[in-house]
């Protein structure tokens, strides 16, 4: 066993000694794939000196070829094979060929056969750690967390910090609470009070988020509902109805736009007894359940006001005023950049000209980011059409908006 072993460390050993210069390697080496004369293809360079490298960790480590690294350099030569020219070079044929595993007369792989020490005694060999698939592959990026989150939300200012003074009393106490420590009751129900889309779903989404993330819900899961997904046409089947959606929002939120729908008190209205299921569902559920309510301020203020049960346990708002026309030309540009748009100096100008006039006027159904989001697709499906007889448009038609476009309709 150690004479063979010896053996195989002399392999390695001369192995090593002929490739310590790996640029020159490539050089020659590309040059029996591609011929001595013009400029070399840099890619392809790139793939051989992969392949070298990747024999070369395989050896190094206890003079094995490890499936990993062998599988690797396997893939590195066949994307080289496959772009290189049928020159039929001997020496093409075995650089592509030197990063096969090495393999014994019978077959088998020669990593088989050479057990070290450890396995000799009869212990278990630890895995040998792969070699680098290279730069090329890309690496998974973290997700952000629920403070980065609320940080890179446009605007917001008094709401971001309302949202952080929260987080950190519930961290502070969640902290005591760990430790044995006497805790204030914090109440995590929440109204949300403001016109249509200024991001009251967006913060209620992020805020599950940070949560879960401080140990306070267990899933952070939010929820979202409207009257139609609680009240029913019957009696008796309203509890049954709110009751799902609470089951679906237990260790996240419950979020309930337009809550003062609820409280219509209009003949035979089902809406109470939504009311009355949620609050039970608030009281057994205290450490598995929050839930905020949002809707116009004024109507979420007598909604809240109009039900003791309902004021008693509401009693922190956030209030979420209207974005600044700055800020909503930031949001268009954000839209954009997310599904890789551009747009002209003529089409930007006329764009930023519209939301400024909006924001100026806000009619009764103005909506905020809402109306921005709904004029970028607008905008999108104008420049479709435009392009719709386009046979092969090039990637700058497809996504440069002009002013044809914004103008349209």
């Amino acid at each position: 066993m150690a004479e063979k072993r010896k053996k195989e460390e002399l392999k390695v050993e001369d192995f090593l000694g002929r490739t310590r210069k790996v640029d020159d390697i490539v050089d020659n080496v590309y040059s029996d794939f591609f011929g001595a004369s013009g400029a070399k293809d840099e890619d392809m360079m790139e793939v051989l000196r992969r392949s070298i490298a990747d024999l070369e960790t395989s050896f190094k480590a206890n003079g094995l070829v490890t499936d990993g690294a062998s599988q690797t350099a396997a893939a590195n030569t066949s994307a080289l094979r496959d772009k290189a020219p049928q020159t039929g070079s001997p020496a093409a044929g075995a650089a592509v060929d030197a990063a096969k595993p090495t393999e014994k007369k019978d077959g088998k792989k020669a990593e088989e056969e050479i057990p070290d020490e450890g396995e000799a005694a009869g212990e278990e060999k630890p895995p040998v750690a792969a070699a680098p698939a290279g730069p090329e592959k890309e690496k998974k990026e973290a997700e952000p967390t629920g403070s980065e989150e609320l940080a890179d939300l446009i605007g917001l200012k008094a709401v971001k910090e309302d949202v952080k003074e929260l987080v950190g009393l519930v961290k502070a106490q969640k902290r005591r609470e760990e430790r044995g420590m006497k805790t204030v009751p914090v109440s995590l129900h929440l109204v949300f009070s403001g016109n249509p889309g200024t991001g009251k779903t967006t913060v209620a989404r992020i805020l599950a988020k940070l949560y879960k993330e401080i140990g306070v819900l267990e899933k952070g899961q939010l929820v979202e509902v409207d009257r139609s997904a609680l009240v029913a046409g019957y009696v008796g089947q309203t509890a049954i109805k709110t009751q799902k959606k609470i089951s679906e929002a237990l260790g996240g939120i419950l979020f309930i736009d337009e809550a003062y729908t609820l409280a219509r008190g209009e003949g035979m209205d089902f809406g109470q007894e939504a009311i009355d299921t949620i609050l039970k569902a608030m009281e057994d559920h205290r450490k598995e359940l929050v839930v905020i309510v949002a809707g116009y301020t004024d109507l979420m203020e007598k909604f809240i006001n109009s039900n003791p049960g309902l004021k008693s346990r509401f009693n922190k708002y956030i209030e979420f005023q209207d974005y600044t026309a700055d800020e909503l030309i930031l949001i268009f540009e954000m839209q954009c950049r997310k599904y890789n748009y551009t747009f002209s100096y003529e089409a930007k100008s006329e764009i930023d000209r519209i939301i400024i006039d909006r924001v100026r006027r806000k009619g009764e159904n103005f909506a905020n980011a809402r109306d921005v989001r709904n004029l970028f697709e607008t905008i999108i499906t104008n420049q479709a059409s435009r392009l719709v007889d386009v046979e092969e448009p090039t990637e700058d038609q497809l996504t440069t908006i002009l002013l044809a476009d914004v103008k349209k309709g």
